[in-house]
Order: C-alpha cells, then sequence, then structure tokens
C-alpha cells in the first residue's frame, strides 16, 4: 500500500512538472478570463508591430488589430480586455507603465518582453551592416546579458504580475527564430542567420526558466513558426523594410494569426 501510494504521489509530481515545460493548462484558464478579465502585457511582438491595422489612438505603441491578444478578445469575448503591450517595451516599462489593468480579479494574463532589454534592435543592426565576425561578437554580449542580468529582470516583472493578479493564468510567451537555415538566401550569410537564431533559442530558454520559477506558463511559438521563417518562401516574418524599419523582423499579420495565436490557444 506504502509503495503504490508513492508510485501515485511521484507520478502525480512528474505530470505536474511535465505540464509546467511543455505548456499544458487547467481546462478553465479561458474561463478565468471569460469572469476575470484579459489583460495583454509586452513589447511589439504582443502589440502587433508589423501586422498593420493598428489602433490609432495607441499611437507610437502600434497596437493592432491582428495583433494575437486583439485576435484571442475578439474569438472568447472575455469580461474586460486591457491590451497595454507597445512596440518598443522593456521590463522597466512594462512595470512603470502597464500594470495598471491587473487586479485581483484578472483571469488571463499574456506577456512578451525581454528581447529589447538584451539588445534586439542592435543585435540586428550590427548583423546587417557588420561582418560576421562583428555579428557574432555582439549576439556573445547579448547572451552574456542574457546570463548575468536579464533573469533578475525578469523576475521582477513577473513578481508584479502575480503580486497584482494573484489568480491570474499567466502565459509568457517567446520569440521566433528569424531564419531558415540551409537554403540559398540572398542577405546574410548562413553564419549569421545560425548565430541568430541561436541568440533567440538562447533568450526564450532563458525566459522559459524564469517563467516556469514562478508558476508560469511558457509559450513557444519556434514550432508554429516553423517553415515560415525568413528565407523560408512563406515567411511570416518581415525581413528588412527600408521604408518602415521599424517593422523588420517582427511578424506579420499570418504570424500573428499562425504562429502566436494558436500557442495562447494551446496554453489558454
Amino acid at each position: 500500500m506504502r509503495r503504490s501510494r508513492l508510485v501515485v504521489f511521484v507520478s502525480s509530481v512528474l505530470l505536474a512538472a511535465g505540464a509546467a515545460l511543455t505548456g499544458a493548462v487547467p481546462a478553465q484558464a479561458s474561463q478565468l478570463a471569460a469572469t476575470g478579465g484579459y489583460v495583454a502585457l509586452g513589447d511589439s511582438y504582443s502589440s502587433g508591430v508589423g501586422a498593420g491595422s493598428y489602433i490609432s489612438s495607441s499611437g507610437s505603441c502600434k497596437r493592432s488589430t491582428k495583433a494575437y491578444p486583439y485576435l484571442w478578445n475578439a474569438a472568447h469575448t472575455p469580461s474586460s480586455f486591457t491590451f497595454a503591450a507597445c512596440s518598443g517595451a522593456r521590463t522597466g516599462d512594462v512595470l512603470a507603465g502597464q500594470l495598471g489593468g491587473l487586479n485581483s480579479s484578472t483571469g488571463l494574463v499574456t506577456v512578451t518582453v525581454g528581447g529589447n532589454d538584451a539588445g534586439f534592435a542592435d543585435v540586428m543592426t550590427t548583423c546587417v551592416t557588420g561582418s560576421d565576425s562583428t555579428c557574432l561578437n555582439r549576439i556573445n554580449t547579448a547572451r552574456a546579458y542574457v546570463d548575468s542580468t536579464l533573469p533578475g529582470k525578469l523576475d521582477t516583472v513577473y513578481s508584479s504580475i502575480r503580486d497584482r493578479a494573484p489568480n491570474a493564468h499567466v502565459v509568457v510567451i517567446g520569440y521566433p527564430r528569424f531564419y531558415r537555415t540551409g537554403t540559398v538566401c540572398l542577405g546574410l550569410s548562413e553564419a549569421k542567420r545560425s548565430a541568430i537564431n541561436g541568440a533567440a533559442d538562447y533568450l526564450d530558454a532563458a525566459t522559459a526558466r524564469r517563467a516556469v520559477a514562478h508558476g508560469f506558463v511558457f509559450g513557444d511559438v519556434r514550432t508554429s513558426f516553423g517553415g515560415h521563417e525568413i528565407c523560408s518562401g512563406s515567411s511570416w516574418l518581415h525581413s528588412l523594410n527600408w521604408l518602415d524599419i521599424g517593422e523588420s523582423y517582427h511578424p506579420t499579420a499570418a504570424g500573428q494569426w499562425g504562429g502566436y495565436l494558436p500557442v495562447l490557444n494551446s496554453t489558454a
């Protein structure tokens, strides 16, 4: 009897751990939003930069009606919807200006943040304009930041979310790999493309560790974007856009709908 109870206990622990790591969530998560509301936080990947159809009142935050939070809200009609994500946001910006919609009744929270803290824009500028070695050196600097500084900043954001929304189901959503490798593609070298993808993996892994440590779910979009990276022939990401630099390396409307939304649907 004791052995049987031990097996049941160990099995339940392993199942719970697997759920946290794979994104499995209680079925009632979307029901929580139906009664307690949904708050979308984060940076340009959540606001919808690159998807077009921007809400005029959002100004430079560029919140799009084609962004995954807006699409999820339209499909699930939670009791309330606060769309606070903003282009260019870093962890400090989320803390300073995006948490006002959270309260003890909030049912669902999503957030993407950390890429700007790690120097996303500067990494891409360096890799587009510099040599392979210059690009790789800048990426190594970003990776060192992800190791040394970003975890503490994410912890502060996640703790603040939990403090203000103690009953919410929180989904931390990651970033896609940018490039299809192993193909002939104009623009960046294979070495640069591989290094940039590796940096995305590194950032996602660090973010996932902190999310799980706080009892949150990590939504991994790399699989859903598979086959739709830049250089794939069917890209859901903008490449370098000289006419609108801000949209460069951001999901298109198809990327928000086909890459991000399914991940939120499966985790909320």
